[in-house]
């Protein structure tokens, strides 16, 4: 995964590598399929929009949208961050952006789907010394197949 400095002459080192892990243990809750884990990253008062514009707001919820396609559709997904921009906004907030590639999904009728890309918008906040993510936009990019979720 590349990762991009970020823009401000501010930064600090070590908030960057807590937002890097936070990412690191996004990919691995998805890859391991458990919503709860992957929601484990997310700040419990979460505003997430999905790439067909679904949101949902909080974690539980969060969770409870993820867990069914963690068990059909994504069950055999493995998601991967190919490049992560960083921006501070302010010291305990982020503006983060990560390229992503998803393959291994299946369509509803359980045929395999295409390889996706994409890329998340993320705001990071910094709370009690911990990094988590506050508001996630995930887009596919353009020529991404998008599958039914």
């Amino acid at each position: 995964m590349t990762f991009a400095p970020a823009t401000n002459t501010t930064t600090n080192i070590a908030d960057e590598r807590a937002i890097q892990n936070v990412l690191d243990q996004f990919i691995a809750a998805w890859n391991a399929h458990d919503a709860t884990m992957f929601a484990s990253v997310f700040a419990e008062d979460v505003d997430f929009t999905n790439v067909k514009g679904v949101s949902r707001h909080g974690r539980a919820a969060f969770a409870a949208f993820h867990e069914p396609m963690f068990q059909t559709v994504w069950a055999s997904s493995t998601q991967r961050i190919s490049k992560v921009k960083i921006r501070f906004l302010k010291p305990d907030v982020a503006a983060v952006d990560a390229w992503w590639d998803l393959d291994g999904l299946k369509k509803q009728d359980g045929s395999n789907a295409p390889p996706r890309n994409g890329l998340l918008m993320l705001i990071m906040t910094k709370e009690n010394e911990k990094w988590e993510i506050t508001v996630m936009h995930n887009m596919d990019l353009p020529g991404s197949e998008r599958q039914q979720c």
